[in-house]
């Protein structure tokens, strides 16, 4: 089988330890080439571990992994120059500008002369910086600076990108224009991790990681089909937050998520409790719903922990045990 037959990614029983702490414990999964696929987990699920494996920081220490074909326990260095990695912490020297960032980028890459510069103009367009390109990094915003790595890492034409968070610190409108650019190539397989629902559902398919191990893998619409229930959604003044949540968790027996002014529990008979909720609260409440099961109910459900872009769990001894679901 030749390598563009092949998955982008393929693990099995992929395993790895840090002393005495196993961090993955025998995880199989498959990436389709030109797949955009999300990885998400609570802190300590695998994630940062998964990624310098796939990104041939770490070495392959138990199970099978492989890279765009490459065996990474044979030869992990033969599928670097195909990959490219952007990692949560800033790689770009900022008293450089953009284009002398690129051209250091590039020369890592064994690129110089004729062939350097031409990729250089190829990714400056390409990532809509061709008019900042003599511009000092420092000088530009959040926004413009994460497509300046993006453009460092697509230099080589890569056929994979590891993205690690990569609209962290981005508004929405610089993120819906880096996945725009992200989106634009169906050949480029994308295997990020993210802390944004919205980005996670907009994925082909998702890996969900806890404690090690994979505790759900599908595409979005799966996974949340895979839950069942509805969602019972509550919007509260701040200030009622606390009591509502108590109030749904030994009044209604529910597993409330908190976050901002809103409340959300899976419940079966979701709409049945909207005119008790309503009822409950009173002039507290400020909205009573109903919604579809989503990925944040999945990761609730399958971890036990709050999807990590600001959700949080009620105190538990605020909860009882049991619930309707």
């Amino acid at each position: 089988m030749n390598d563009d037959a092949r998955p982008a990614i393929a693990a099995r029983a992929l395993g790895h330890r840090y002393g005495s702490r196993e961090a993955l414990a025998g995880i199989d999964f498959t990436v389709a080439r030109g797949a955009r696929y999300a990885v998400l987990g609570p802190n300590g699920s695998g994630k940062s571990t998964l990624f310098k494996l796939l990104a041939t920081i770490l070495p392959v220490q138990q199970g099978e992994l492989s890279v765009l074909g490459v065996d990474l326990r044979e030869a992990p260095g033969a599928v670097r120059a195909r990959m490219g990695v952007v990692f949560q912490s800033p790689a770009v020297d900022r008293r450089l500008t953009v284009r002398q960032n690129l051209a250091y980028g590039g020369a890592l890459f064994g690129l110089h002369g004729a062939e350097l510069a031409a990729r250089i103009d190829e990714v400056l367009a390409r990532t809509g910086l061709t008019d900042r390109a003599s511009d000092r990094v420092d000088a530009l915003s959040g926004g413009l600076r994460r497509r300046v790595e993006l453009a460092k890492c697509m230099l080589h034409r890569p056929e994979l990108l590891l993205l690690d968070e990569p609209t962290s610190g981005l508004d929405p409108s610089a993120r819906r224009e880096l996945w725009a650019l992200l989106r634009g190539d169906p050949d480029l397989t994308v295997v990020f991790a993210t802390h944004l629902l919205e980005e996670a559902e907009a994925a082909d398919r998702v890996l969900i990681l806890h404690e090690g191990r994979v505790v759900a893998e599908g595409t979005p619409g799966e996974l949340s089909a895979s839950v069942g229930s509805p969602a019972l959604e509550v919007a509260v003044d701040q200030e009622a937050l606390p009591g509502a949540l108590v109030l749904l968790a030994t009044r209604f027996g529910l597993h409330p998520i908190a976050f901002g002014g809103g409340l959300r529990a899976q419940a079966h008979d979701a709409h049945l409790l909207v005119p008790e909720v309503y009822a409950a609260l009173g002039s507290k409440a400020r909205r009573v719903s109903v919604s579809p099961p989503s990925l944040l109910d999945v990761f609730f459900a399958r971890t036990g922990a709050p999807f990590p872009d600001g959700w949080m769990p009620p105190p538990a001894q605020q909860v009882r045990e049991g619930g309707r679901r």
